[in-house]
């Protein structure tokens, strides 16, 4: 690929395009998309146009840009993510429907958590992960459950290069919190992005045993049942987990029975 003046590909100017639209935020002025980018604007408006020929960007009146459905066809026809979440939905739906409360379906990225899916209900405890976000893998139970499910380089590696800018957990700290979730086969964290909350979260681990996903939910602190909402999480991820293995549409009925019987009501 050809380099610009500054050294970066084309590529990397696509990326960098892409990835300029902030979370939620459906269309950018293009001028606007362009410095977020950080391309001078005649590139951003070269490269946009050759995206939009393709179907990967549009261009709308006034000159603004928004994704286009070429884009999002071809990453849902072809997520690495999808036969995860065709698996768990049935599982997380069983446990939103019995909880009232926000479920959520994580895998790791990098040193975060990355949420693939989310069910949530009305009057549900506040709960910031959305799809498609990202979350530092020490502030979530899902990044914590996910990552003492690694293996030990991987979780040195995430050690020696771990630092919080809030200073609110230290590194001996987080080497305790993961021994321990390794060792509890779940993950809770308390208050941690919201007061008056607590998550709870096991990890969903594939047919060679290795955790490829985190099952979480969100509860208020006030509600905080352990003893069952550990063991119904854990049978959900097994249920996931056993999908993954044979490939088979999930059984949704099954896993309510389960679930149920650990006397949430």
């Amino acid at each position: 690929m050809a380099n610009s003046a500054s050294g970066d590909s084309v590529v990397d100017r696509v990326v960098r395009v892409i990835a300029a639209f902030p979370e939620g935020v459906l269309d950018l002025p293009l001028s606007e998309l362009a410095a977020r980018a950080q391309l001078p604007l005649t590139t951003a408006h070269r490269l946009v146009r050759q995206l939009a020929a393709h179907g990967l960007l549009e261009l709308g009146a006034g000159g603004s840009v928004r994704f286009g459905l070429r884009l999002w066809e071809l990453v849902n026809r072809n997520s690495p993510t999808l036969a995860l979440r065709e698996a768990a939905v049935p599982f997380m739906e069983d446990i939103n429907q019995v909880l009232n409360q926000n479920v959520n379906l994580a895998v790791l990225d990098g040193w975060d958590a990355l949420f693939v899916e989310r069910l949530s209900r009305r009057g549900s405890a506040v709960n910031r992960a959305q799809i498609a976000g990202r979350m530092p893998v020490h502030v979530s139970s899902a990044g914590i459950a996910l990552m003492a499910g690694q293996p030990p380089e991987v979780q040195a590696e995430y050690l020696r290069q771990f630092h919080d800018p809030a200073l609110k957990l230290a590194p001996e700290e987080l080497r305790t919190l993961l021994r321990e979730s390794a060792g509890n086969g779940f993950a809770q964290l308390a208050g941690v992005v919201d007061p008056d909350t607590w998550g709870i979260a096991v990890p969903v681990r594939d047919p060679r045993n290795r955790t490829v996903a985190a099952l979480g939910v969100v509860v208020p602190l006030m509600d905080v049942r352990l003893q069952a909402l550990v063991p119904a999480l854990q049978t959900a991820a097994r249920g996931i987990g056993r999908q993954l293995n044979t490939g088979r549409e999930p059984n949704a009925g099954t896993s309510g029975t389960s679930f149920r019987s650990a006397e949430f009501v």
